[in-house]
């Protein structure tokens, strides 16, 4: 599993998808911040993604390289403290250009339960399949 966290530290931009009437909805996020097996995520309020994971919170999270991808699936909870809401807020700048204050997002974590790494480079190919503990944890 280190390889796959290695590799979500150096690729932050994602494609998120989401649920809405059944169907799926995909768009780009950055990965905010990264801890252990959780990843840390903003947004507004106002955007149909914040409406779509209060909803049903069920994710998929893809990122690529080259030959490597990473796909992740996972719950989303909004239980993020303060003090990492801060933190990420004071860390993107792009946050602080977009929206007046942390306090005025909305901030999400998605604890990896299932994560599947494919690397394409060597032959036999690299296909891993990883089954973590709840996403509570």
């Amino acid at each position: 599993m280190e390889k796959v966290f290695q590799f979500l530290a150096g690729h932050p931009n994602v494609a998120l998808a989401t649920v809405e009437d059944g169907r799926p909805k995909a768009r780009v996020f950055q990965i905010m911040k990264q801890d252990g097996k959780r990843l840390y995520f903003a947004t507004s309020a106002g955007k149909a993604v914040y409406r779509q994971l209060r909803k049903d919170p069920h994710v998929e999270i893809l990122t690529w390289d080259d030959d490597i991808s990473v796909r992740i699936s996972g719950v989303a909870a909004f239980d993020v403290p303060d003090g990492v809401q801060a933190e990420i807020y004071a860390g993107n700048a792009i946050l602080q250009r977009l929206y007046p204050s942390y306090d005025s997002m909305e901030y999400f974590s998605v604890a990896i339960q299932d994560c599947d790494y494919y690397d394409l480079r060597p032959t036999p190919l690299v296909l891993e399949h990883h089954r973590l503990t709840a996403a509570s944890e």
